[in-house]
């Protein structure tokens, strides 16, 4: 039987702008309370770092990467446990995901951060190595999260689908809250990954495009989207996901170059927009509740452009509805998702939706490092 758990999960995702550590409380599958949450931000050297082992980095660097993301997550986990007035004993476990370096399925989905740093440090054990069985039974490895969507986030009543706006975008459609039967997801493309990116090339002083600074005083380039949003990843028929090896820097460059300036922040916008817009329409069924989380939630250009493009799309007034505005702080998600996670492995469920990745059947997700 399912026992109680207080864990911490942690998240490194693909906009790389830290880790984010959610001290949550686990009674079961489908109770989850988020006790406290806290984001260690990476500094611009340690950012640099990791966007080196994205594109060329020796074996010595990608060994000191390994070591150094999870002592950055270390830090994390610090953080949040002194917020919640918590000590290292008081855990049943930590779930650690590490961040994904490269991520070509259905060949390999590859993740650094080396999980034995952790257990020796607060003396718990580990969760970690979510991704490779899934991808090891046929699948994307990606995205992980709809679980916890469908266990935690649908609604009782009626379909919703769960957006998450990260470095890149995924959404997860649920039928009712607790029911896989009719649950899919599957990656739309470019989050805020291209955005910030664009953003730093037009003012290396941003660290993103806070607050649309740039972007609102652009104007999206129609051409280029045109020929953008031509790429064949968003035609393809889920489950697919993407990362960073297609729609990252060099994509990021590719588009700057064709459109410089505010403009080019502009056009990025509108290429995640609509994107997303373009995926809901063309596989969700129906005109469901669109909940968004991630960084991207906290756009606003991006925000009015989703629902402006929902709009055109569905023939009706939409306007999506941020996670917090339901739940709790939407930044929490993913690292709250990947603790039911460790969850689940550790009481012997299934952590993947073989409709949202593809794999040959249910899996048990996750490796055990002993505390």
């Amino acid at each position: 039987m399912a026992t109680e758990s207080l864990a911490v999960g942690l998240m490194s995702g693909t906009s790389i702008d830290g880790v984010d550590a959610a001290l949550v409380r686990i009674a079961g599958p489908g109770e989850c309370d988020l006790v406290g949450f806290v984001c260690r931000p990476y500094s611009p050297n340690e950012r640099e770092e990791i966007l080196q082992a994205l594109a060329t980095a020796s074996s010595q660097d990608l060994a000191l990467l390994h070591v150094h993301l999870a002592e950055w997550a270390a830090q994390a986990i610090d953080m949040v446990l002194a917020a919640g007035g918590v000590q290292p004993s008081d855990l049943s476990f930590i779930a650690f995901p590490g961040q994904t370096i490269w991520h070509e399925p259905p060949r390999v989905t590859w993740q650094l951060g080396e999980p034995a740093v952790l257990a020796e440090r607060f003396g718990v054990r580990v969760v970690s190595g979510f991704r490779a069985r899934d991808v090891a039974a046929g699948g994307q490895g990606a995205p992980l999260v709809p679980m916890a969507d469908v266990l935690l986030f649908g609604s009782n009543d009626a379909p919703r689908v769960l957006l998450n706006l990260g470095g890149m975008a995924n959404l997860t459609y649920v039928e009712r809250r607790g029911r896989l039967e009719g649950a899919f997801a599957f990656d739309t493309g470019p989050g805020m990954s291209v955005i910030d990116d664009t953003a730093r090339q037009a003012d290396p002083s941003l660290p993103y495009d806070k607050d649309a600074y740039l972007s609102s005083r652009g104007t999206p380039d129609e051409a280029v989207l045109k020929a953008l949003l031509a790429d064949s990843f968003f035609a393809s028929t889920p489950p697919k996901s993407t990362g960073r090896e297609r729609f990252g820097q060099s994509y990021a460059r590719m588009l700057y170059a064709r459109v410089p300036g505010p403009s080019g922040v502009a056009t990025a916008v509108e290429l995640t927009a609509r994107s997303v817009a373009e995926a809901i329409a063309r596989w969700i069924p129906g005109t469901p509740e669109v909940v968004v989380s991630g960084g991207g939630c906290h756009h606003p250009l991006l925000m009015k452009s989703l629902g402006i493009h929902l709009t055109r799309l569905w023939g009706h007034a939409a306007s999506p509805r941020r996670f917090d505005e339901i739940f709790f702080d939407g930044d929490a998600k993913e690292a709250t998702a990947f603790a039911l996670l460790g969850y689940l492995l550790l009481n012997g469920q299934p952590g993947n939706l073989p409709a949202a990745t593809g794999a040959r059947g249910f899996r048990l997700l996750g490796s055990i490092t002993p505390a």
